[in-house]
């Protein structure tokens, strides 16, 4: 008969007690896939601005439609995230910012600075295009 081996499990997320950081972690992967998708719609836009008037027309109508405008702000949220985790990331690759209360300052940071950049950008907009 085979003796049962005793191994150390390794350590699952059912493990672990979830964090901001930890969340916020699978975030940056999400919205690093939102602006894979987000591009395609700046493609399609760019693609269209050269085309011609009937083109751009029928961006402008998507873009300017309430599922438009919602699909454009997410994809503005994604790249303001992204970018601000991407620097909390970076002050990590260059070893600062571990300590727990660090960690999460950064974490909230760009938590909080992804959704206030994305307000402010969309305020400015509103504010230079007249609500186009």
């Amino acid at each position: 008969m085979t003796a049962r081996i005793e191994r150390p499990l390794s350590p699952h997320i059912q493990n672990y007690r979830w964090t901001l950081t930890m969340a916020l972690s699978i975030v940056h992967r999400a919205t690093g896939v939102a602006l894979y998708v987000g591009t395609l719609l700046l493609a399609w836009w760019l693609i269209a601005a050269a085309s011609g008037p009937a083109a751009y027309a029928h961006v402008q109508a998507f873009t300017g439609s309430i599922i438009g405008r919602l699909i454009v702000f997410g994809y503005t949220w994604a790249l303001m995230h992204h970018m601000l985790s991407g620097i909390r990331h970076f002050v990590w690759d260059l070893g600062y910012g571990f300590k727990a209360n660090e960690r999460e300052a950064l974490t909230w940071g760009a938590l909080i600075g992804g959704i206030a950049l994305t307000v402010l950008v969309w305020i400015i907009a509103y504010a230079i295009g007249g609500g186009r």
